[in-house]
């Protein structure tokens, strides 16, 4: 009998589409599970931002995994209440992110900055300099802002409070 850990499990195998080096478990975008039999299976989804293009990717992948595990009906539901916020990243995703090469929040989403347009330095990533600025606060994707460092020179992704 499958137990609500093994399906976290299974889930925790699926990378972001945007950023693989963590999970859509470490993002935080699985809300809960539930399931009536070993055969059928709801799944509860939370999208980072309305119009995340990388919605679908997930909700197909989620798919995909639980058929080939043997569940013969999943459905997908999307919340979008509680919205999703950079608090539900998990301190493992976080870590991640910054051996990856993005620097992540460093704020609870109690800071607003973004959407302000107030800079603040952001710790690079890479050399672990505060020396840096905003470049762009649009990085490779929308939930991403784009910082260089001044010690190392390198550009890189600050993924956004949200």
């Amino acid at each position: 009998m499958q137990t609500k850990e093994n399906i976290y499990s299974l889930l925790s195998e699926i990378p972001d589409p945007e950023i693989p080096v963590i999970s859509i478990v470490e993002l935080g975008v699985i809300r809960d599970v539930k399931f009536s039999d070993n055969k059928t299976i709801e799944v509860t989804i939370t999208p980072t931002y309305s119009g995340c293009p990388a919605m679908k990717q997930m909700e197909d992948d989620v798919r995909k995994k639980l058929l080939e595990n043997g569940f013969e009906t999943v459905k997908i539901n999307l919340v979008y209440n509680p919205a999703w916020t950079t608090d539900w990243l998990s301190e493992e995703a976080k870590l991640k992110l910054q051996k990856y090469g993005i620097a992540p929040p460093e704020e609870s989403t109690s800071d607003k900055s973004f959407l302000t347009g107030k800079t603040k330095s952001i710790t690079c990533p890479r050399c672990k300099s505060t020396k840096t600025r905003l470049v762009s606060q649009f990085g490779s994707t929308a939930c991403k802002a784009l910082y260089k460092c001044d010690d190392c020179l390198e550009a890189f992704d600050y993924f956004k409070c949200i």
